[in-house]
């Protein structure tokens, strides 16, 4: 997420770099200009132990603002490095986390610090921040954008329509005055021009990555433009390529709105534990009389430093019916890594009396900041491909969906509606597809993924041709690199190898539900207790 500083250099570059099959520079490219940045990344710093120390390095290259102008203005990509643990790597294995807006200068100290022995043999793990995020000149339109408590996301009367329009139409009009220009080369396709100049940058004739979520999208439409520049690709959690943003994102209510439910039930099946019903529709209940009573009264509450969130404000967090849900929205990416179990706390803490529990669920699973990529995010979804331009669209489409899935609809219409008043020009989405020389890739994808639904994996894998493995039951939304072994098996034969397994599809079993804790939770009695052990060192990542 941070940047080191290192000189500026100039970029040798030709025009068509676009061009289907990624024709090789006439002159070698200047080598990148690594340092060591170890203190460049703190928000990872825990991950470091686990490198047994590797040094960790930065860059910064310059590529085209504009890639169809390549001798015009420059913009700068920060890059971060984990070099191969052997003398004679395969190459460089770059990383990208999705989004839009993530930044990949982290990620990749993650890749690396979950990746086996033989893999980090393999490969130095490249990763970097797109631009317009942390090191590449992180954007901020509106900050203060996200800050609670904010009117209930569930609109109920003109007023609150009126409300959410114009706090989109503001956030727009803040964009476009503080970045102008910028925003008309905010697409995919200007990322997968900065990628292949990474790769040139690097050295390398092909491209070996690792996307996960969006990223999946920006690899894909880099393996349509550049098929063959393409060397070892993984598609993991695979965001679909069809319905180009506005109809991907009404497929997300519906699949949330699911995983909820089942996070509701697998909190009544532990009834004996946390106490807030014996059914699903108990718990559910439970949880939106919580919400009801926060759009009455806001939680303001106060929590020690070993459960706050390293990037808390100071001061009370305050907690109402949109913060909430923006919290509970991780029981949708994943059941694991003690999301699910946190959650549930969270909420029989509030049942007894204590809403410490979900102000640390809140800090360290639902706070947004305006300058953490909702900026690339819009940025990016905006002008990619065309949104209704009628307001009256947009209400009817979530109003009707609203009635069925309410549990994200109508957030995630006001999440995306600066979409409708964004002034830069929307392009047209890629066709994907498989191109001439394209070798097979790897495409991972959970049946239960509830941010890139599952049919997005079969679509692409259509497109692309390669090879799917399908975690049968699993909803957690990244399925690489988390515990189920089979996967990594996979994963790590094809980086190394090349192999892949027979046939279109491989089929294997999810990792089992959860389990709650052995005991009820209690209250949160001294300002150093932390609720379920859990701590910013082992903070849940969504990927």
């Amino acid at each position: 997420m941070r940047r080191a500083a290192v000189p500026s250099v100039l970029v040798l570059l030709l025009a068509g770099a676009a061009v289907p099959g990624g024709a090789a520079p006439a002159l070698a490219a200047p080598a990148v200009p690594w340092k060591p940045c170890k203190a460049a990344l703190p928000a990872f710093a825990a991950l470091f132990d686990t490198l047994k120390g590797v040094e960790v390095q930065c860059a910064k290259i310059e590529v085209p603002l504009d890639p169809a102008r390549p001798m015009g203005r420059k913009t700068e990509i920060a890059l971060s490095r984990i070099p191969a643990t052997s003398a004679r790597p395969r190459g460089f294995l770059v990383v990208n986390p999705g989004g839009p807006g993530g930044t990949g200068t982290d990620f990749a100290v993650a890749v690396a610090a979950r990746a086996s022995a033989r893999v980090r043999a393999a490969y130095d793990i490249v990763g970097f921040d797109p631009r317009g995020t942390g090191g590449s000149g992180a954007m901020s339109c509106l900050p203060g954008h996200f800050d609670p408590v904010r009117p209930d996301y569930n609109p109920r009367t003109p007023a609150d329509f009126a409300y959410w329009r114009k706090k989109a139409r503001d956030y727009a009009q803040a964009c476009d005055t503080r970045y102008g220009d910028l925003l008309n080369h905010m697409k995919t396709t200007d990322v997968v021009a900065d990628l292949e100049q990474i790769r040139r940058r690097l050295g390398e004739d092909r491209l070996h990555y690792f996307g996960v979520s969006y990223g999946t999208y920006l690899g894909a439409v880099y393996a349509t433009r550049y098929p063959r520049r393409v060397g070892r690709m993984v598609l993991d959690s695979n965001v679909s390529p069809e319905g180009v943003w506005y109809e991907a994102n009404l497929r997300q209510n519906r699949t949330f709105d699911r995983n909820l439910n089942l996070f509701f039930a697998w909190v009544a099946r532990h009834h004996d534990v946390f106490r807030l019903g014996r059914t699903r529709a108990q718990v559910r209940a439970y949880y939106l009389a919580t919400r009801a009573s926060l759009a009455r009264k806001p939680i303001s509450a106060s929590i020690g430093p070993k459960q706050a969130a390293a990037d808390a404000p100071a001061g009370p967090t305050r907690v109402g019916p949109d913060e909430l849900d923006d919290t509970f929205l991780a029981a949708g990416y994943r059941a694991g890594d003690g999301v699910w179990a946190l959650l549930a706390q969270a909420l029989q803490a509030r049942k007894e009396g204590d809403n410490r529990g979900i102000a640390v669920a809140y800090q360290h699973l639902g706070a947004q900041r305006e300058s953490g990529g909702y900026a690339v995010y819009t940025g990016v979804q905006c002008t990619d491909a065309p949104w209704p331009a009628r307001w009256s669209r947009w209400k009817a489409d979530h109003t009707a969906l609203a009635r069925r899935h309410p549990f994200m609809t109508w957030s995630n219409a006001w999440y995306n509606l600066p979409c409708l008043y964004w002034k830069a020009r929307p392009g047209r989405p890629v066709d994907i597809r498989r191109r001439p020389g394209l070798p097979r890739v790897l495409l991972f994808q959970a049946t239960l993924d509830a941010a890139t639904p599952f049919p997005g994996g079969r679509q692409m894998r259509r497109r692309l041709g390669g090879h799917l493995v399908v975690e049968e039951g699993g909803l957690n939304h990244g399925i690489v690199q988390r515990g189920n072994a089979p996967v990594d098996r996979i994963f790590e034969r094809y980086l190394l190898t090349g192999r892949l397994p027979t046939g279109r599809e491989t089929r294997v079993k999810s990792l089992p539900p959860p389990a709650a804790p052995l005991t009820p939770v209690v209250r949160i009695e001294g300002q150093n207790r932390t609720l379920m052990n859990w701590s910013t060192s082992t903070k849940p990542t969504l990927w």
